[in-house]
């Protein structure tokens, strides 16, 4: 057997001595009676045993230990009311509508495998976990663009380090530089951040704190000590400080600035920019800032929606871009260098090797419970292979392997807890004498748990629409499954956002295809519009949300983001659906072709650009609107160039020297 097999036994074993005896052990008692410990010699029992407990506590088994005050040896518990799943109450509405959530997110997601353990601990004897998702669900598509099997790997290698306290080293990509330089980090927490994925903690280097953004990596991430700790997050640390900042935010706050905004746009404003580093009063927006050339991007793409105020050298930022994007635009366009022949550098990078599967120790936790309920009262079963090949996502090839590793988890002094079989297409189990100590679902391991909110932040109110329930009375059910397993303060509940409204509106609207009445406010037009829709289907391209929908308004198909729709009223009024109408979004839209100086090019090369040998570069893209294209040019404060349609270049120039005037008023009294 391998090293890691033998360890797993060894593991597994441990928790099941410890739960059947239900009194404190001594480590003396544990040498003799777990399989793995009796031949090892004093000092590398001591040493395997240190190892495993630390192993067992990071993956969320609560092991206890205490001295004790006679003998003064330590002491060891593990009591089964802390260590099994306390019984939750989920509805099969609640309890299909999670399988919804791993459904959407599977292979599109960091936590996909964990996600899929902890449902299955909750669903364990219930068949709605197997029932096959909702034809809603089916209309929803879910596409996480920072996502990628390394990126699963590093995450899983952070998480480790996180909850162990173990600094680690990895070579990291500085984008602002252009230098890949070796790391150090003690990693205090992972952030998922519109969609990107951040790890945050003391950078040992400079000493101070740092994020970094997990996709710049560029090497394999290891440990750099072999201690069993090597730090503890303070205190103080609060990821809370880090979550849902704009760009212009990122870093310690410089000032305050103040912008008129306007009245149709104030709704939208102070729903994305929530306090308190923000406030909306009346039509004045006030806002937090780090970089004044990140917020003046912000105020160009409102396209005369947003007028600066305050600071003056926002005023003047502002002013300059759009003499920069004018300037641009009425001269030549710039000649194209060739491409950089270096622009498959990164893929010879060093990359992990590829995706870590799912914790072991989970999975054999979890098919141990299965296969121990599947005989319920009785002394055995019979449970098809296919079943727990698709239910615990095991190759069918690697199935053997493990029901042999469960045949050897003991309770000590020969006392087994399962024997299970492969027989052809079917797996014999028998339980044995202590086998019902392990019937019940373990509690969720920390990834788990971690997989469960991150699922629910990413499409949980697609959750609540299935489950015909608001989502804090799921969320809050799930947490009383995380107890001491909690690692990091939880986002704030969403309880009954417009997010979440809209979801479930357009949800039961695909369900019944029932017409839906909207007000909208569009990109590069200055006030809302109401719109009767048919809507077809739901995309989650984190951060957004958006519904594809044939709008009879305007007799064409539509995609409207959900955060820029003020209303939504679902009509008793049903539509037949269109004949061979598949949206997808952006059908019909403009090609473009865009050119990015050298000071951005880095930026847009990390999405989807072609990198040039003069170090500028150029993309293509989809444009549903000229005015959404303008939008977009302007925000780049004239480091980005339309190239094509050519057409489109005289009105960017002009709708930049509009601006200028428009966006130049006289600063109000404070």
């Amino acid at each position: 057997m391998s090293h890691d097999t033998d360890k797993l036994i060894r593991q597994l074993s441990l928790v099941a001595f410890l739960m059947a005896e239900r009194r404190p052990l001594t480590a003396r008692e544990v040498k003799q009676h777990v399989e793995g410990y009796s031949e090892m010699s004093d000092e590398a029992f001591a040493r395997r045993f240190y190892a495993d407990r630390s192993e067992l506590l990071a993956l969320g088994v609560p092991l206890h230990s205490q001295r004790d005050e006679f003998t003064g040896e330590e002491l060891y518990t593990l009591r089964r009311d802390e260590y099994f799943l306390p019984r939750l109450e989920l509805s099969d509405d609640e309890l299909a509508a999670l399988q919804t959530g791993l459904y959407l997110l599977e292979g599109k997601f960091a936590y996909a495998e964990p996600l899929r353990l902890a449902l299955q601990n909750l669903a364990l004897g219930r068949p709605a976990f197997r029932e096959a998702p909702t034809e809603t669900a089916l209309r929803v598509e879910v596409r996480d663009p920072d996502y990628s099997p390394e990126l699963a790997a590093r995450l899983s290698k952070l998480e480790a380090a996180i909850s162990k306290g173990r600094t680690v080293k990895f070579r990291y990509w500085a984008i602002a530089t252009g230098d890949e330089q070796e790391r150090s980090l003690d990693p205090y927490a992972l952030l998922p951040e519109r969609g990107v994925w951040y790890v945050i903690g003391r950078d040992l280097d400079r000493d101070a704190l740092r994020t970094f953004r997990v996709s710049r990596i560029r090497s394999d991430i290891r440990f750099a000590t072999r201690r069993e700790r090597d730090f503890r997050i303070p205190a103080e640390f609060d990821v809370d400080e880090y979550r849902d900042r704009p760009p212009w935010q990122i870093g310690d706050p410089a000032g305050e600035a103040r912008i008129r905004v306007a009245a149709d746009t104030s709704w939208w404003v102070e729903r994305a920019f929530p306090p308190p580093r923000n406030r909306v009063e009346g039509d004045l927006f006030a806002t937090e800032y780090v970089s004044l050339p990140l917020l003046a991007s912000w105020i160009l793409r409102q396209d005369g929606r947003a007028v600066p105020l305050e600071p003056e050298e926002l005023r003047r930022e502002v002013a300059a871009a759009l003499e920069r994007v004018r300037d641009r635009h009425t001269a030549d366009p710039p000649a194209l260098a060739s491409e950089a022949i270096a622009a498959v550098e990164d893929a010879a990078r060093e990359r992990p090797a590829g995706p870590v599967a799912a914790e072991r120790f989970a999975v054999l936790q979890a098919l141990l419970a299965y296969l121990l309920a599947a005989c319920g009262d009785g002394r055995d079963a019979d449970v098809p292979a296919a079943e727990l090949v698709e239910r615990f996502g095991i190759r069918y090839e690697a199935l053997e392997e493990h029901l042999s590793l469960l045949n050897l988890v003991n309770f000590g002094g020969g006392c087994y807890t399962v024997y299970a079989q492969l027989q052809g297409d079917r797996v014999h189990v028998d339980k044995e004498l202590y086998g019902d100590t392990f019937r019940e679902p373990p509690r969720l391991t920390p990834m788990e748990a971690r997989a469960i909110r991150l699922a629910l932040e990413f499409v949980g109110p697609m959750v609540a629409a299935e489950a015909h329930t608001p989502l804090e009375r799921v969320r809050r059910k799930l947490e009383e499954t995380f107890g001491r397993f909690e690692r990091e303060p939880a986002p704030e509940p969403h309880e009954g956002t417009e997010e979440e409204r809209l979801v479930a509106t357009f949800s039961d609207a695909i369900r019944g295809r029932h017409l839906v009445e909207i007000e909208y406010l569009k990109e590069g037009e200055e006030a809302s519009s109401r719109r009767l829709v048919e809507p077809y289907s739901l995309e989650r391209e984190l951060p957004h949300w958006r519904v594809h929908t044939w709008d009879r308004s305007r007799d064409a198909e539509r995609s409207f983001r959900l955060d820029r729709m003020r209303s939504a009223r679902l009509l008793d009024d049903r539509f037949h659906p269109r004949e061979g109408f598949e949206p997808r979004g952006l059908r019909g839209a403009r090609a473009a072709r865009i050119w990015f100086a050298p000071t951005i090019a880095r930026w847009q090369v990390e999405r989807g650009a072609r990198p040039l040998a003069d170090g500028a570069a150029v993309a293509e893209t989809a444009a549903g609107s000229d005015e959404w294209l303008i939008g977009e040019i302007l925000s780049f404060r004239g480091d980005a160039v339309l190239l094509e349609p050519a057409d489109l270049r005289p009105r960017v120039a002009a709708r930049a020297e509009q601006l200028a005037r428009d966006l130049a008023p006289t600063p109000v009294a404070p």
